[in-house]
């Protein structure tokens, strides 16, 4: 996913804008506050325990496959707050020229076919063996190469090379169908559907490859989201204006008007993703060392994630005003992280750790086994 598919909301704030043809909005009440807030709160932690463990097989596979994994550089985390920065500012200079029926209707459909594959990837082994055993599980694959020569060769390059079966065409089928449910509706469940497949996938494929990286890439954006928050009313306006499954919604006027509530509170992917990827890589670090049994790193800073938020929506609900959670859950992961690290005397274990050694490490180990040799 591009850095504005996930940060360009990336805030915590209540009351957002109506959907189109709503009527007046409910008051929110303090029960129905707690509940929407509560459920936010649910939500965002489920696809960070869920993606974490999941990355944890995916880096898995990629290592036992030879697959070289596709990993943040350091100097990818330092860009990513000014890439994030551009484009967020970008969105927010359409919106003024240009009418946001039309620039939301262009995203609509790009997040149409985003979604459905995300929603696909989550949903398939769960899809695959519900299914009815009177469907056949038929393979298929679709392959394209380009050829070397006149003939068939091993330089031949696959351009195309993917296989599935007829469980996944049944898996697509009910994808679309919620895709369809969103694209006409713009139903808030359909959407929070697509953004919690968004961010699981998020959690579990975008890869940082040591604590160091991962400091920098949260540091950066702690600016950046204190500064589009507070500094001016950018995130606000875009984040209200966007209508995308980049953010979970949940309305506080549930308990009065049901499914048909339409006063939404709502968190933007940016924060459960960014320190997601954080708490995957530390999780990671747990199985490094003893897989399977000790989880401690990965506990203290899903812990420190999830007191980093009741702050957050404690300070909006006193302040009455919009605030940039990664404010609250950017000090809350690392600081646990670290205190934890500095208390058990594994600095320096921690912030060596690599999901993928560096080719200039791998090549020095290899020249001294030569010379031991």
């Amino acid at each position: 996913m591009a850095e504005s598919d996930l940060l360009s909301s990336s805030t915590l704030e209540a009351n957002t804008t109506e959907p189109v043809g709503a009527g007046a909005r409910t008051p929110a009440t303090l029960e129905g506050a707690a509940v929407a807030y509560g459920s936010l709160v649910v939500m965002a932690l489920l696809p960070i325990f869920f993606g974490a463990f999941r990355s944890v097989k995916h880096h898995k596979e990629q290592r036992d496959s030879g697959e070289t994994p596709d990993i943040m550089s350091h100097r990818d985390a330092a860009l990513f707050p000014i890439v994030a920065s551009a484009a967020l500012f970008g969105l927010y200079i359409f919106f003024q020229i240009f009418s946001k029926e039309y620039i939301n209707l262009l995203l609509t459909g790009y997040f149409f076919f985003l979604g459905v594959l995300a929603l696909c990837h989550l949903l398939s082994p769960i899809i695959s063996s519900l299914v009815p055993a009177a469907i056949p599980n038929v393979q298929y694959r679709v392959q394209m190469t380009r050829l070397q020569g006149s003939g068939i060769s091993s330089a031949d390059e696959d351009l195309i090379n993917y296989q599935f079966s007829t469980h996944d065409l049944v898996c697509l089928l009910f994808c679309t169908v919620i895709g369809v449910w969103y694209l006409m509706k713009k139903h808030w469940i359909a959407n929070n559907l697509l953004g919690l497949a968004f961010a699981v996938n998020g959690v579990e494929l975008l890869a940082l490859n040591n604590v160091a990286t991962g400091v920098t890439l949260l540091g950066g954006l702690f600016v950046y989201d204190v500064f589009w928050v507070f500094g001016t009313d950018v995130m606000v306006t875009v984040a209200k204006s966007f209508e995308a499954p980049i953010k979970l919604v949940f309305p506080q006027d549930i308990l009065e008007n049901g499914l048909a509530a339409n006063n939404f509170a709502m968190l933007g992917l940016g924060d459960i993703v960014i320190p997601g990827i954080f708490i995957a890589l530390l999780l990671r670090f747990d199985y490094s060392r003893s897989p399977g049994k000790s989880h401690l790193y990965f506990a203290t800073s899903f812990l420190a994630y999830i007191l980093g938020m009741a702050a957050t929506i404690f300070i909006m609900h006193v302040s009455k005003h919009a605030q940039p959670a990664l404010l609250y859950l950017v000090p809350a992961c690392v600081g646990a992280t670290l205190g934890l690290a500095v208390l058990r005397g594994e600095t320096k274990i921690l912030f060596q750790y690599e999901d993928s050694p560096s080719k200039e490490v791998t090549e020095g180990d290899n020249k001294a086994d030569k010379k031991e040799k």
